[in-house]
């Protein structure tokens, strides 16, 4: 454990904080000299391996991610037209498919128009393991080419459990006020409570934990959300 980082530890001197507080503390403990980013941690009392408790969804942060997001797009005709005029990074077909199956994975998310996904799919194994694969809950697989763009760049924020039934992904920067990480969170945090699977039964909130790239894991004190839980 290195200097800096006995700094920060020491700062945390509470077994758990509220949303506001911990984000607050983040900032305050944080003393590199990049923009750290700041991450979300939420453990629930999932199976994924059950199909029926696989939490998945996407929600748009009000502040962003501070990350520029790049954006591949796989469409055909009037379509790709409108995908490069909206900002997409890159539109193409088989050239992006091939590109990609090549070893090409240079972007952070990718949209498809329905039509194409036939021929898309063909890079489920390269794109599912992942998460980068298009889909159409995620709102990834749309004709609105433009729309999907447009909010991926405001800050739309995909969020799926892993195997061990956490959620983990950032929102937003060290950068960002203190207020501005915790309405990111907040949203991220609603989204994934209003997606509890029906089948899950007992306590579906089980952990969260806030902390920035460098700095020490925060726990979040729960009780305060059972009216959400």
């Amino acid at each position: 454990m290195g200097k800096r980082y006995k700094v920060a530890v020491a700062k945390v001197t509470k077994p758990a904080y509220t949303l506001e507080e911990a984000f607050r503390l983040v900032k305050e403990a944080a003393s590199v000299k990049f923009d750290e980013s700041v991450d979300l941690a939420v453990r629930l009392g999932v199976d994924p391996r059950h199909s029926d408790q696989m939490v998945r969804g996407s929600t748009t942060l009000p502040h962003g991610t501070g990350k520029k997001v790049r954006i591949v797009v796989f469409a055909k005709g009037e379509k790709e037209k409108e995908a490069r005029e909206a900002g997409a990074d890159v539109v193409g077909m088989e050239d992006l498919i091939e590109k990609i199956n090549k070893g090409w994975m240079e972007f952070d998310t990718a949209v498809a128009t329905p039509d194409v996904m036939g021929t898309v799919g063909k890079l489920g194994k390269v794109l599912g393991p992942r998460g980068l694969m298009p889909n159409p809950k995620m709102g990834t697989v749309t004709f609105d080419v433009a729309k999907a763009i447009r909010e991926l760049r405001q800050g739309r924020v995909e969020y799926r459990v892993e195997k061990a039934g956490i959620f983990h992904g950032s929102i937003g920067r060290i950068s960002f006020s203190a207020q501005q990480l915790f309405e990111n969170a907040s949203v991220v945090i609603e989204a994934i409570i209003k997606a509890r699977p029906a089948t899950v039964k007992g306590q579906y909130l089980r952990g969260i934990t806030v902390s920035s790239t460098m700095g020490p894991g925060i726990c979040i004190d729960i009780t305060g959300m059972d009216h959400l839980n």
